[in-house]
Protein backbone atom coordinates (compact mmCIF):
# COMPACT_ATOMS: atom_id res chain seq x y z
CA UNK A 1 0.00 0.00 0.00
CA UNK A 2 1.43 3.34 -0.97
CA UNK A 3 2.55 5.04 2.18
CA UNK A 4 0.01 8.15 1.17
CA UNK A 5 -2.36 5.93 1.68
CA UNK A 6 -1.69 4.14 5.38
CA UNK A 7 -4.01 6.17 7.72
CA UNK A 8 -3.89 5.65 11.56
CA UNK A 9 -6.18 3.52 12.70
CA UNK A 10 -4.50 3.57 16.01
CA UNK A 11 -7.65 3.28 19.31
CA UNK A 12 -10.13 1.44 18.53
CA UNK A 13 -10.81 -2.22 18.50
CA UNK A 14 -7.79 -3.66 20.72
CA UNK A 15 -8.77 -7.00 20.29
CA UNK A 16 -7.32 -8.43 23.26
CA UNK A 17 -6.00 -7.08 23.77
CA UNK A 18 4.17 15.08 42.44
CA UNK A 19 2.10 16.55 45.15
CA UNK A 20 -0.17 19.81 44.61
CA UNK A 21 -2.96 19.95 42.18
CA UNK A 22 -3.16 21.88 38.81
CA UNK A 23 -6.53 23.30 37.43
CA UNK A 24 -5.04 22.28 33.92
CA UNK A 25 -2.25 21.68 31.94
CA UNK A 26 -1.52 22.00 28.36
CA UNK A 27 0.36 19.71 25.72
CA UNK A 28 1.94 20.51 22.43
CA UNK A 29 0.91 18.31 20.00
CA UNK A 30 2.95 17.41 16.93
CA UNK A 31 1.23 15.86 13.94
CA UNK A 32 3.16 13.56 12.05
CA UNK A 33 2.55 11.63 8.56
CA UNK A 34 -0.48 8.73 8.40
CA UNK A 35 1.93 6.10 8.30
CA UNK A 36 -0.25 3.04 10.97
CA UNK A 37 -2.44 0.29 9.30
CA UNK A 38 -5.75 -0.90 10.42
CA UNK A 39 -5.19 -1.13 14.16
CA UNK A 40 -7.92 -2.28 16.66
CA UNK A 41 -8.25 -3.18 19.78
CA UNK A 42 -10.81 -4.26 24.22
CA UNK A 43 -11.17 -5.61 28.13
CA UNK A 44 -13.36 -4.39 32.00
CA UNK A 45 -13.79 -1.67 34.73
CA UNK A 46 -11.37 -0.50 37.81
CA UNK A 47 -13.36 2.05 40.16
CA UNK A 48 -10.52 4.52 40.10
CA UNK A 49 -11.68 7.69 41.87
CA UNK A 50 -13.99 9.66 39.57
CA UNK A 51 -14.22 13.57 40.87
CA UNK A 52 -17.84 15.14 39.29
CA UNK A 53 -16.55 18.66 38.95
CA UNK A 54 -17.93 21.55 36.77
CA UNK A 55 -15.69 22.50 34.07
CA UNK A 56 -17.85 25.43 32.42
CA UNK A 57 -15.56 28.17 33.96
CA UNK A 58 -12.08 26.59 32.64
CA UNK A 59 -9.96 28.99 30.32
CA UNK A 60 -6.46 28.65 29.20
CA UNK A 61 -3.84 29.74 26.77
CA UNK A 62 -3.13 28.30 23.28
CA UNK A 63 0.47 26.29 23.21
CA UNK A 64 2.02 25.52 19.48
CA UNK A 65 1.89 22.55 18.47
CA UNK A 66 3.39 21.62 14.77
CA UNK A 67 1.06 20.05 12.04
CA UNK A 68 2.16 17.56 9.12
CA UNK A 69 -0.44 16.51 6.66
CA UNK A 70 -3.44 15.60 8.99
CA UNK A 71 -2.29 13.04 10.75
CA UNK A 72 -1.10 11.38 13.61
CA UNK A 73 -0.55 13.40 16.89
CA UNK A 74 1.73 12.81 19.43
CA UNK A 75 3.29 14.43 21.84
CA UNK A 76 6.01 13.64 24.64
CA UNK A 77 6.04 11.44 27.45
CA UNK A 78 9.05 11.04 30.35
CA UNK A 79 9.46 7.58 31.86
CA UNK A 80 11.85 7.12 34.88
CA UNK A 81 14.13 9.25 36.83
CA UNK A 82 15.81 10.82 35.21
CA UNK A 83 13.46 10.82 32.68
CA UNK A 84 13.87 8.82 29.49
CA UNK A 85 11.40 10.93 26.82
CA UNK A 86 9.36 8.97 24.27
CA UNK A 87 6.75 10.65 21.68
CA UNK A 88 3.43 8.80 21.84
CA UNK A 89 -0.04 8.90 20.31
CA UNK A 90 -2.74 10.33 23.03
CA UNK A 91 -5.73 7.51 21.69
CA UNK A 92 -8.81 8.15 23.26
CA UNK A 93 -9.50 4.82 21.67
CA UNK A 94 -7.86 3.03 24.18
CA UNK A 95 -6.27 3.14 27.54
CA UNK A 96 -2.68 1.37 28.02
CA UNK A 97 0.66 3.19 27.86
CA UNK A 98 3.54 1.31 26.23
CA UNK A 99 6.38 2.53 24.82
CA UNK A 100 9.53 0.76 23.21
CA UNK A 101 11.91 -1.89 25.36
CA UNK A 102 15.98 -1.53 25.00
CA UNK A 103 15.18 -5.59 24.69
CA UNK A 104 13.12 -4.59 21.43
CA UNK A 105 14.59 -5.99 18.59
CA UNK A 106 12.48 -4.58 15.58
CA UNK A 107 11.68 -1.18 17.08
CA UNK A 108 14.29 0.79 14.72
CA UNK A 109 15.45 3.71 15.51
CA UNK A 110 12.54 4.55 18.04
CA UNK A 111 14.27 5.46 21.51
CA UNK A 112 14.13 2.46 24.12
CA UNK A 113 13.68 2.35 27.67
CA UNK A 114 16.32 1.24 29.57
CA UNK A 115 14.98 0.68 33.35
CA UNK A 116 18.65 0.13 34.84
CA UNK A 117 19.05 4.04 34.09
CA UNK A 118 16.36 4.85 36.31
CA UNK A 119 16.10 4.34 40.05
CA UNK A 120 12.41 4.82 40.42
CA UNK A 121 12.16 1.59 38.62
CA UNK A 122 9.65 -1.04 40.04
CA UNK A 123 10.12 -4.31 38.70
CA UNK A 124 7.10 -6.22 37.41
CA UNK A 125 7.27 -9.05 34.65
CA UNK A 126 3.60 -9.63 33.77
CA UNK A 127 3.77 -10.43 30.16
CA UNK A 128 1.68 -7.66 28.24
CA UNK A 129 0.15 -9.00 24.91
CA UNK A 130 -2.74 -6.77 22.70
CA UNK A 131 -3.84 -7.87 19.57
CA UNK A 132 -4.15 -5.34 16.78
CA UNK A 133 -5.77 -6.18 13.43
CA UNK A 134 -2.83 -6.73 11.50
CA UNK A 135 -1.14 -8.36 14.30
CA UNK A 136 0.10 -8.51 17.79
CA UNK A 137 2.26 -6.24 20.22
CA UNK A 138 4.02 -8.01 23.68
CA UNK A 139 6.27 -7.19 25.97
CA UNK A 140 6.38 -6.68 29.89
CA UNK A 141 4.60 -4.59 32.58
CA UNK A 142 7.06 -2.22 34.65
CA UNK A 143 6.42 0.40 37.17
CA UNK A 144 8.24 3.75 37.38
CA UNK A 145 7.76 7.57 37.36
CA UNK A 146 5.82 9.04 34.40
CA UNK A 147 5.98 12.49 33.37
CA UNK A 148 3.20 13.67 31.05
CA UNK A 149 3.59 17.68 30.46
CA UNK A 150 5.86 18.60 33.37
CA UNK A 151 3.51 16.41 36.11
CA UNK A 152 4.74 13.24 37.30
CA UNK A 153 2.74 10.39 38.96
CA UNK A 154 4.48 7.52 40.82
CA UNK A 155 4.28 4.05 40.43
CA UNK A 156 2.74 4.30 36.99
CA UNK A 157 2.54 0.76 35.43
CA UNK A 158 3.14 0.44 31.78
CA UNK A 159 4.43 -2.08 29.19
CA UNK A 160 7.74 -1.86 27.36
CA UNK A 161 7.12 -3.53 24.21
CA UNK A 162 10.11 -6.17 22.81
CA UNK A 163 7.86 -6.78 19.66
CA UNK A 164 6.25 -4.21 17.65
CA UNK A 165 6.16 -6.64 14.38
CA UNK A 166 2.15 -5.81 14.41
CA UNK A 167 2.20 -2.49 13.51
CA UNK A 168 4.61 -3.22 10.49
CA UNK A 169 4.86 -0.20 8.48
CA UNK A 170 2.89 2.29 10.94
CA UNK A 171 5.76 2.00 13.33
CA UNK A 172 8.92 1.56 11.31
CA UNK A 173 7.96 5.02 9.22
CA UNK A 174 6.07 6.21 11.65
CA UNK A 175 7.20 9.50 14.05
CA UNK A 176 5.55 8.31 17.31
CA UNK A 177 7.44 5.89 19.73
CA UNK A 178 4.27 4.39 21.71
CA UNK A 179 1.17 5.26 22.34
CA UNK A 180 -0.78 6.57 25.66
CA UNK A 181 -4.29 5.43 25.61
CA UNK A 182 -6.94 7.89 27.32
CA UNK A 183 -10.19 5.87 26.89
CA UNK A 184 -11.45 3.70 30.14
CA UNK A 185 -10.03 1.21 32.48
CA UNK A 186 -12.73 -1.00 31.44
CA UNK A 187 -10.76 -1.70 28.00
CA UNK A 188 -7.52 -1.43 28.94
CA UNK A 189 -5.17 -4.89 29.23
CA UNK A 190 -4.72 -6.39 32.19
CA UNK A 191 -7.17 -3.54 33.79
CA UNK A 192 -4.04 -1.26 34.11
CA UNK A 193 -5.56 2.01 35.58
CA UNK A 194 -4.61 5.10 32.30
CA UNK A 195 -1.88 7.45 32.75
CA UNK A 196 -4.96 9.97 33.48
CA UNK A 197 -6.65 8.31 36.08
CA UNK A 198 -3.23 7.87 37.90
CA UNK A 199 -2.77 11.90 37.58
CA UNK A 200 -6.49 12.35 39.13
CA UNK A 201 -6.04 9.40 42.04
CA UNK A 202 -2.80 10.96 42.99
CA UNK A 203 -4.07 14.48 43.04
CA UNK A 204 -1.94 15.73 40.47
CA UNK A 205 -5.00 17.22 38.60
CA UNK A 206 -8.42 18.30 39.87
CA UNK A 207 -10.52 18.35 37.25
CA UNK A 208 -11.77 14.76 35.76
CA UNK A 209 -11.97 16.31 32.17
CA UNK A 210 -9.01 16.72 29.11
CA UNK A 211 -9.49 18.70 25.58
CA UNK A 212 -8.07 18.32 22.22
CA UNK A 213 -7.75 20.85 19.49
CA UNK A 214 -6.16 19.64 16.58
CA UNK A 215 -5.13 21.53 13.87
CA UNK A 216 -7.39 22.12 10.77
CA UNK A 217 -4.70 22.89 8.40
CA UNK A 218 -1.16 22.02 7.92
CA UNK A 219 1.04 24.19 9.59
CA UNK A 220 -1.64 25.40 12.35
CA UNK A 221 -1.52 24.36 15.83
CA UNK A 222 -3.12 21.85 17.75
CA UNK A 223 -3.26 21.36 21.86
CA UNK A 224 -4.07 18.91 24.26
CA UNK A 225 -5.36 20.41 27.87
CA UNK A 226 -5.12 17.88 30.83
CA UNK A 227 -7.68 19.22 33.76
CA UNK A 228 -9.79 21.97 31.71
CA UNK A 229 -10.58 22.89 28.35
CA UNK A 230 -9.79 26.49 25.89
CA UNK A 231 -12.40 28.52 25.25
CA UNK A 232 -9.90 30.26 22.76
CA UNK A 233 -9.81 27.34 20.53
CA UNK A 234 -13.90 27.35 20.08
CA UNK A 235 -16.56 29.52 19.13
CA UNK A 236 -19.98 29.20 20.30
CA UNK A 237 -20.82 27.42 23.60
CA UNK A 238 -20.29 23.64 24.17
CA UNK A 239 -23.09 21.27 23.16
CA UNK A 240 -22.76 18.52 25.90
CA UNK A 241 -23.87 15.10 25.02
CA UNK A 242 -24.24 11.91 27.29
CA UNK A 243 -21.73 9.19 27.08
CA UNK A 244 -23.82 5.92 26.24
CA UNK A 245 -20.87 3.73 27.52
CA UNK A 246 -17.85 4.14 29.77
CA UNK A 247 -15.70 1.61 27.49
CA UNK A 248 -14.83 4.14 24.88
CA UNK A 249 -15.92 7.64 24.51
CA UNK A 250 -19.26 6.47 23.02
CA UNK A 251 -22.27 8.42 22.54
CA UNK A 252 -25.40 7.50 20.56
CA UNK A 253 -25.56 7.73 16.75
CA UNK A 254 -28.91 9.09 15.70
CA UNK A 255 -27.60 8.86 11.87
CA UNK A 256 -25.78 9.81 9.29
CA UNK A 257 -27.47 12.00 6.42
CA UNK A 258 -26.10 13.37 3.15
CA UNK A 259 -27.31 17.06 2.36
CA UNK A 260 -29.78 16.94 5.61
CA UNK A 261 -32.27 14.71 4.44
CA UNK A 262 -33.37 11.51 3.08
CA UNK A 263 -32.83 8.18 5.27
CA UNK A 264 -29.75 7.79 7.10
CA UNK A 265 -26.98 5.59 5.46
CA UNK A 266 -26.37 3.89 8.50
CA UNK A 267 -28.11 1.44 10.80
CA UNK A 268 -25.39 1.89 14.01
CA UNK A 269 -26.77 3.46 16.80
CA UNK A 270 -22.87 3.98 18.17
CA UNK A 271 -20.14 6.91 17.95
CA UNK A 272 -16.91 6.92 18.93
CA UNK A 273 -14.54 9.59 19.54
CA UNK A 274 -11.05 8.37 18.86
CA UNK A 275 -8.08 10.48 18.76
CA UNK A 276 -6.13 7.76 17.30
CA UNK A 277 -7.53 7.38 14.12
CA UNK A 278 -6.91 9.93 11.45
CA UNK A 279 -9.98 9.88 9.41
CA UNK A 280 -13.65 8.33 10.47
CA UNK A 281 -14.45 4.77 9.71
CA UNK A 282 -17.71 2.84 9.32
CA UNK A 283 -18.99 -0.47 8.70
CA UNK A 284 -17.77 -1.26 5.30
CA UNK A 285 -21.11 -1.38 3.35
CA UNK A 286 -22.46 1.46 4.86
CA UNK A 287 -18.88 3.79 3.94
CA UNK A 288 -19.09 2.06 0.63
CA UNK A 289 -22.65 3.28 -0.02
CA UNK A 290 -21.92 6.68 1.59
CA UNK A 291 -18.98 6.95 -0.64
CA UNK A 292 -20.61 6.17 -3.79
CA UNK A 293 -23.29 8.80 -3.08
CA UNK A 294 -20.28 11.84 -2.83
CA UNK A 295 -18.84 10.71 -6.12
CA UNK A 296 -15.59 8.78 -4.37
CA UNK A 297 -13.94 5.59 -6.26
CA UNK A 298 -12.20 2.81 -4.76
CA UNK A 299 -8.39 3.19 -4.57
CA UNK A 300 -6.89 -0.01 -6.57
CA UNK A 301 -4.60 -1.04 -3.87
CA UNK A 302 -7.27 -0.80 -1.04
CA UNK A 303 -10.74 -1.32 -1.61
CA UNK A 304 -11.99 0.15 2.11
CA UNK A 305 -10.57 3.70 0.94
CA UNK A 306 -11.42 6.18 -1.74
CA UNK A 307 -10.19 9.07 -3.82
CA UNK A 308 -12.36 11.79 -4.94
CA UNK A 309 -11.30 14.34 -8.53
CA UNK A 310 -10.29 17.65 -5.66
CA UNK A 311 -12.06 19.99 -8.33
CA UNK A 312 -15.53 18.38 -6.83
CA UNK A 313 -14.68 19.09 -3.31
CA UNK A 314 -16.29 22.61 -3.39
CA UNK A 315 -19.58 21.31 -4.74
CA UNK A 316 -19.48 18.00 -2.45
CA UNK A 317 -22.84 17.40 -0.09
CA UNK A 318 -22.78 18.18 3.60
CA UNK A 319 -22.87 15.33 5.96
CA UNK A 320 -24.58 15.26 9.07
CA UNK A 321 -24.04 13.04 11.82
CA UNK A 322 -26.69 13.22 15.08
CA UNK A 323 -24.54 12.45 17.91
CA UNK A 324 -26.38 12.31 20.99
CA UNK A 325 -29.62 14.05 19.22
CA UNK A 326 -27.77 16.75 18.26
CA UNK A 327 -26.74 17.78 14.40
CA UNK A 328 -22.80 17.96 13.11
CA UNK A 329 -21.86 18.68 9.89
CA UNK A 330 -19.07 18.33 7.73
CA UNK A 331 -18.57 19.68 4.28
CA UNK A 332 -16.54 18.84 1.50
CA UNK A 333 -13.62 20.30 2.52
CA UNK A 334 -13.87 18.73 5.98
CA UNK A 335 -13.55 15.40 5.01
CA UNK A 336 -11.58 15.56 1.95
CA UNK A 337 -8.21 15.33 2.47
CA UNK A 338 -5.42 17.00 -0.11
CA UNK A 339 -2.29 14.95 0.45
CA UNK A 340 0.76 16.70 -0.98
CA UNK A 341 -1.30 18.38 -4.33
CA UNK A 342 -1.10 15.08 -5.24
CA UNK A 343 -4.84 13.20 -4.80
CA UNK A 344 -7.68 13.84 -2.64
CA UNK A 345 -8.79 11.21 -0.42
CA UNK A 346 -12.05 10.74 0.86
CA UNK A 347 -11.55 10.73 4.81
CA UNK A 348 -13.58 7.62 5.42
CA UNK A 349 -12.70 4.20 5.63
CA UNK A 350 -14.52 0.41 6.18
CA UNK A 351 -14.11 -0.94 9.44
CA UNK A 352 -16.44 -3.88 10.45
CA UNK A 353 -16.41 -3.78 14.53
CA UNK A 354 -17.50 -6.99 15.60
CA UNK A 355 -20.29 -7.67 18.26
CA UNK A 356 -21.23 -6.78 21.31
CA UNK A 357 -18.79 -3.82 20.71
CA UNK A 358 -19.93 -3.32 16.84
CA UNK A 359 -21.26 -2.01 14.59
CA UNK A 360 -20.20 1.55 15.23
CA UNK A 361 -18.68 4.85 13.36
CA UNK A 362 -15.14 6.47 14.71
CA UNK A 363 -15.51 10.12 14.84
CA UNK A 364 -11.75 10.03 13.95
CA UNK A 365 -9.20 13.12 13.85
CA UNK A 366 -11.53 14.90 10.74
CA UNK A 367 -14.70 15.27 13.25
CA UNK A 368 -12.02 16.43 15.44
CA UNK A 369 -10.05 19.08 13.49
CA UNK A 370 -14.18 20.68 12.91
CA UNK A 371 -15.08 20.16 16.36
CA UNK A 372 -12.86 20.95 19.40
CA UNK A 373 -13.64 18.03 21.59
CA UNK A 374 -14.03 17.94 25.17
CA UNK A 375 -13.86 14.71 27.23
CA UNK A 376 -15.80 15.15 30.76
CA UNK A 377 -14.54 11.92 32.82
CA UNK A 378 -15.91 13.15 35.68
CA UNK A 379 -19.77 13.86 34.13
CA UNK A 380 -19.60 11.19 31.72
CA UNK A 381 -19.99 13.27 28.93
CA UNK A 382 -18.66 14.79 25.55
CA UNK A 383 -18.13 18.57 24.59
CA UNK A 384 -18.51 19.83 21.33
CA UNK A 385 -18.14 23.50 19.61
CA UNK A 386 -17.03 24.64 15.95
CA UNK A 387 -13.14 24.92 16.40
CA UNK A 388 -11.57 28.00 15.62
Amino acid sequence: MSPLLVFVVLGLLALTGNNGAYAMLRIPLTKVQKTAEDVLRVNPLGGTHRPHLSVADVNGVPVIVNDYQNAQYYGPVSVGTPPQTFNVIFDTGSSNLWIPSKKCTNCGLHPKYDSSKSSSYVANGTVFNIQYGSGPVSGSLSGDIVTWGGLKVKSQLFAEVTDVSGLGMAYSVGKFDGILGMAFQTISVDNIPPVFNTLLDQGVISEAVFAFYLSATDGSKGELILGGYDQSHFSGSLTWVPLISETYWEAALGGIFVNGHGSSITTSTKAVLDTGTSIMAGPTAEVKALAASVGASPYFLNPNEFTIDCSKVPSLPTLSFVIGGVSFNLTGSDYVINVENVMCLFGFTGIDMPAPRGPLWIMGDVFIRKYYTVFDYGNSRLGFAPAV
